[in-house]
């Protein structure tokens, strides 16, 4: 087996500046932040005086442990600088860009996770390789729909779903900045959708898995991914098409190893060697950013 790297290689609107001591200094765009960030166990290289003069604002988090970032957010952004209420970037390669909004959020995200890029990448070549219109993308977990907005832009029919409200209108909001339209939006909790696409028996070219480490659905349902991930690999298989189609699955709880992946999907889909491996971020100061595993597939 040959675990993998990736990395956002095209990124010009984004950059890790620096981390250590749980934290990161990250540009995005013009604007510049400092974040938490419980992997970044050693010490930074630049030093507290140049982190504070770069960045527009900080956002910690008052809790004890800092290796895990737990369900209730105590803490919030300090503005060291003008910070406008949102902005805007582009990520491009040579094939596609696409222009996404971003804002400092109440969770301290800000509406994009910047390693995704290479699984941007990944979708958009998939898609455009099977040359038909006809192509259906389920995203789910699907947040503010970068992955959308990419499966769209290569000419797939993209059902997008998240059990928040706010993700749902951000989504909207980067698809029509994006000149697109007829992204098929789903309130729901991803698992209870899922259970009834099988029960329709319906089909996809190409399902995107990107779950938290917990979550919690429109009603308030509690669930971890540990307790889930083989149910919601299972349910994919079933709706996944034999031929041209394609899986990706995120995972950023930490302490789950990429084989986890492997195994559940290797479990529940007839695919001999699906890539797998690690995402990182790629520091201006050689302190590169563990960021999360990935597995994913074409056939």
């Amino acid at each position: 087996m040959n675990l993998k790297l990736l990395y956002p290689a095209s990124w010009k609107d984004y950059e890790l500046l620096d981390s250590g001591d749980f934290e990161k200094l990250e540009r995005f765009g013009k604007v510049i932040l400092i974040r938490p960030e419980p992997q970044a166990i050693w010490q930074r290289v630049l030093t507290e005086g140049e982190w504070q003069k770069q960045a527009h604002a900080h956002f910690t988090r008052e809790q004890k442990d800092n290796f895990r970032f737990g369900e209730e957010v105590k803490g919030g952004w300090k503005k060291l600088k003008s910070v406008p209420d949102s902005w805007n970037v582009k990520y491009q390669n040579q094939s596609f860009e696409i222009n996404l909004r971003l804002a400092l959020t109440g969770f301290g995200h800000v509406g994009i996770f910047p390693e995704q890029g290479e699984n941007w990448n990944f979708i958009y070549d998939t898609v455009t390789g099977w040359n038909s219109n006809k192509s259906r993308v389920l995203n789910l977990f699907a947040y503010t729909g970068a992955a959308s907005v990419v499966a769209r832009s290569a000419g797939a029919e993209v059902t997008h779903v998240d059990a928040s409200r706010p993700g749902l209108n951000w989504a909207n909001q980067n698809m029509q900045l994006n000149q697109l339209t007829d992204i098929r939006w789903v309130y729901e909790d991803a698992l209870k959708f899922v259970k009834r696409e099988v029960k329709r028996g319906n089909k996809y070219n190409g399902i995107i898995m990107d779950p938290p480490p917990y979550g919690r659905g429109p009603e308030g349902e509690k669930w971890t991914l540990q307790e889930k991930l083989n149910e919601l690999i299972y349910l994919a298989s079933q709706l996944l098409e034999q031929k041209n189609s394609f899986f990706i699955l995120s995972m950023y709880a930490v302490g789950l190893s990429p084989l986890v992946g492997m195994n559940v999907v290797k479990t529940h889909f007839d695919v001999a060697e699906p890539e797998c491996g690690e995402f990182f971020l790629k520091s201006n100061t050689g302190r590169d950013l563990p960021m999360g595993t990935f597995l994913r597939f074409r056939r």
